[in-house]
């Protein structure tokens, strides 16, 4: 589903990625793994073009993805995105938040009033529902918790019936009973609709909970790639660098995680 080959990105003399090469299959739910400026950011909008590559190739669904043009726009298309801080618009309804990620699929009179057939219309239900959100719809989106305003943005993301969506560490500004419920979401929607799901995380638990593939990226490189049984005490010093050196504990290695329960009432 996503062939890269040979990504490099410089801003001016900082490297932020270097030589990476990688390979996400349909319906794979990969995590790349790595502390704050490892490059993992950066990874992510190379892929959907929101950067521009420095070198290299990236393939999406067997199209290179190129600046500009037709090529770029069905690119888009299938590839969506949730980040870190929701993206939500706060004075529209939840359901009309999900709505825009049917924009790229209409008419532009359309999208410029705001006016949605009645497909997308269920098809936007259809998504909050996944993520059971269905008996806010006419709420504003303001009135939500973090991590509700975090599942209106996966609905919208699943709204758009991606065939990649690109998850920027979308669960840092939220708890942990929350965040588990967020990556549970979107781990179901990689298993039941075949989407393939980049997300990146700087937390080694949800990690290994999480992932079914896992790369390690560490100063622009990966330095892992493997399950999560192989984030062995030595793979994760070389994820984190320098983390006894500052009097940190070093990083366990992976233990079993307890299957957990989905309650989605305050999340």
């Amino acid at each position: 589903m996503i062939k890269i080959r040979g990504l490099t990105k410089r801003y001016g003399d900082l490297e932020a990625l270097r030589g990476i090469d990688l390979d996400v299959a349909p319906g794979e739910f990969l995590v790349v793994l790595g502390p704050s400026g490892a490059g993992k950011s950066t990874l992510l909008r190379c892929i959907n073009r929101l950067c521009t590559p420095t070198q290299g190739e990236i393939h999406v669904d067997g199209e290179r993805v190129e600046a500009g043009g037709a090529g770029l726009r069905r690119v888009r298309r299938k590839v969506a995105m949730i980040f870190q801080h929701y993206n939500v618009v706060p004075r529209l309804s939840v359901r009309k938040n999900v709505l825009t990620g049917r924009l790229g699929t209409m008419p532009a009179p359309l999208s410029w009033f705001q006016i949605f057939p009645g497909r997308d219309v269920d098809i936007a239900m259809e998504c909050l529902r996944r993520v059971e959100l269905e008996g806010k719809a006419e709420q504003r989106t303001d009135t939500l918790s973090g991590g509700q305003k975090q599942r209106v943005g996966i609905a919208r993301a699943l709204a758009q019936q991606p065939r990649v969506i690109l998850a920027d560490e979308p669960v840092a500004s939220l708890d942990p009973k929350t965040s588990r419920t967020v990556l549970t979401y979107l781990k179901q929607a990689s298993q039941e609709l075949g989407i393939s799901v980049v997300c990146n995380l700087h937390q080694i638990d949800y990690a290994r909970e999480f992932g079914e593939r896992i790369v390690g990226v560490s100063g622009g490189r990966i330095v892992f790639e493997g399950g999560p049984d192989g984030l062995t005490a030595d793979v994760l010093r070389r994820i984190y660098p320098g983390l006894e050196d500052r009097g940190e504990p070093a990083p366990r290695a992976w233990q079993p995680t307890r299957p957990h329960n989905l309650s989605v009432e305050e999340a």
